[in-house]
């Protein structure tokens, strides 16, 4: 039996039917990210499992325990929001031992667990600071450093790097997946960040508009996705997507008879830039992103498609230049009228 199973999961906010019936189970020590654009309901969902919310319809059953009614401070979870909350007269040791001290455990446990957080977290030198004396970073170490304490069942994360700098995110990214790894803790995360979603997760579920549309691992979701919207959901920058009326006319013969009415998608990884003439495809660079590592290369071919090329190697094209474009057509995924996916790179 699945660790966490939520079956026919509804929710209502008055008429609107923000959750859709969600089915999904959660093995014991996965590490399983909630990613969608915004209003697709995964903060929603969280705030169910939590007992933030209530359920409207379906069940939650964890560990084999049936959670749907229980309290949220009997569902043995542990929640870590965006915003930090930490109650800024107390110190790092305060907080971070505060639900603790609520439960009346001894205090030498209470030292003992704290500790051992802080020092998972490098947090040991800071357990005499408050607050406003730490980085955005230490802030959000100090909020799951509070949650650790408490060794729950399941820890929830809601997009907690969202109020970090770039840099710090990636920092703190590294830092949660090696958390995960030490603790080997069941874990549900929230984020819109499809780049968190791919570097951290065991499994993906892709939301939207209150469903699921896919649950797979970060590659299978790159590589098979079952349909446009996780293709272009999943993968930075965006799987390129070309409609029919926009083919070239090497690609069309290329194409499954059930997607002639709808559309191509390339990885950019897939898409070449050479010199005019050298393949059928022509096309106008619109902007060159030389990244270092990498240059994203956007064109336009003379059908009107807009397509983005990945490369490894620098280049000296510039904005306006005239180009071919060589496609991999192994490579190519194909959707039909309805966006649903009729082939895929195997």
């Amino acid at each position: 039996m699945a660790y966490l199973q939520l079956k026919g999961i509804e929710k209502f906010f008055g008429g609107h039917r923000a959750i859709k019936g969600v089915d999904l189970t959660i093995e014991r020590g996965e590490f399983v990210v909630f990613v969608g654009p915004s209003g697709c309901g995964k903060s929603t969902l969280l705030r169910l499992i939590a007992g933030l919310e209530s359920t409207d319809g379906g069940s939650l059953v964890l560990d084999a325990r049936d959670i749907t009614q229980a309290p949220s401070s009997k569902r043995d979870l542990a929640m870590v929001f965006q915003s930090y909350a930490l109650y800024p007269h107390m110190s790092v040791h305060q907080n971070m031992s505060f639900a603790l001290q609520l439960a009346k455990e001894d205090p030498a446990i209470v030292r003992q667990k704290v500790e051992r957080a802080a020092s998972i977290l490098n947090l040991g030198s800071y357990l005499e600071r408050t607050p406003r004396a730490l980085s955005g970073g230490q802030r959000q170490r100090v909020a799951i450093g509070r949650a650790i304490v408490r060794a729950p069942k399941v820890f929830l994360f809601d997009e907690p790097l969202s109020n970090l700098d770039a840099a710090l995110r990636g920092q703190t990214r590294v830092e949660i997946a090696k958390l995960h790894r030490e603790l080997g803790a069941t874990t549900i995360y929230v984020t819109h960040d499809q780049v968190e979603a791919m570097t951290l997760a065991d499994r993906i579920v892709v939301l939207r508009d209150g469903q699921i549309e896919q649950v797979g691992s970060p590659l299978e979701l790159y590589d098979r996705p079952a349909n446009q919207f996780v293709a272009q959901f999943i993968g930075s920058p965006q799987m390129n997507v070309v409609a029919a009326d926009q083919w070239a006319a090497v690609w069309r013969p290329q194409a499954p008879a059930a997607a002639r009415d709808g559309a191509m998608g390339l990885r950019p990884e897939a898409v070449s830039v050479v010199a005019p003439g050298l393949h059928p495809v022509e096309a106008r660079i619109e902007l060159v992103e030389a990244l270092g590592a990498e240059t994203l290369i956007y064109a336009r071919t003379v059908d009107g498609a807009a397509l983005v090329a990945r490369q490894s190697a620098r280049c000296a094209w510039h904005a306006g230049d005239a180009v071919s474009l060589s496609v991999d057509l192994a490579q190519a995924h194909w959707f039909d009228a309805a966006g649903r996916t009729v082939r895929t790179v195997h």
